[in-house]
């Protein structure tokens, strides 16, 4: 089974000016994202998808595979990342190139490292899947929360599950970006079924689930890296 890693970097960010390679702890940010797809082992290409030539030399410079510029139908803000994912393989295949297995990793999510990549490829594998995506538990259970109406009024805000304590309320988990790792040919069904029941969830820790959108989250990051064998 032949595996490419896509790793979407486009330039002209928004909330972060050029956060893809914005210096994180002395490296540019997608360094880590490229960094730890070559230690898992598992990928025939790593490749960054981008727009800029800048992007495309440091990429190079820790080891991805960059022949082409993505397209400008695909650089702009309302650009789907799976028609990113799906407009490289296109390309690769001009080149000769064709993939069974496609990883999404996206440069927003550096701290997550090469063991939870091969524990999606092992999960992939055993499970028989056709998809594993990335998830973390929740920092705080969405039962206690609610939506508010015009005057504040917080009558039945709670769920009537919170008055059991929160030690019996159940875990929930949510999609932490980090991770899509995908059977190509999933990519081509129509309509596309990514969370069916072909569909793993690989469980990452809290920690190495920062995905970074804006300066706050850039801080986050940061402050995990220096303190991570307190972590451990």
């Amino acid at each position: 089974m032949r595996s490419i890693a896509i790793i979407p970097a486009r330039s002209g960010s928004k909330g972060l000016k050029d956060k893809n390679i914005k210096l994180l702890a002395g490296k540019p940010m997608m360094a880590y994202t490229i960094e730890a797809a070559c230690r898992s082992g598992i990928y025939d290409c790593i490749h960054v998808s981008t727009d800029s030539e800048e992007y495309q030399r440091i990429a190079r410079e820790y080891g991805a595979d960059v022949p082409f510029l993505r397209s400008d139908e695909l650089s702009g803000d309302t650009a789907g990342s799976w028609d990113v994912v799906r407009w490289a393989l296109e390309q690769y295949q001009r080149l000769g190139q064709e993939f069974d297995l496609v990883t999404l990793l996206q440069p927003t999510s550096p701290l997550r490292d090469s063991g939870d990549i091969q524990a999606a490829f092992r999960l992939l594998q055993e499970r028989q899947g056709e998809a594993v995506v990335s998830v973390c538990e929740m920092d705080h259970s969405p039962l206690w929360s609610n939506i508010l109406p015009d005057d504040g009024n917080m009558k039945g805000f709670l769920n009537q599950m919170v008055n059991q304590g929160r030690q019996k309320l159940p875990v929930y988990y949510r999609i932490n970006g980090a991770i899509y790792m995908v059977r190509t040919a999933v990519l081509y069904e129509e309509p596309m079924e990514l969370y069916g029941e072909k569909t793993f969830a690989c469980l990452m820790p809290r920690e190495r689930s920062v995905d970074i959108d804006d300066r706050l989250d850039f801080m986050m990051a940061e402050t995990i890296m220096k303190n991570q064998e307190v972590l451990r």
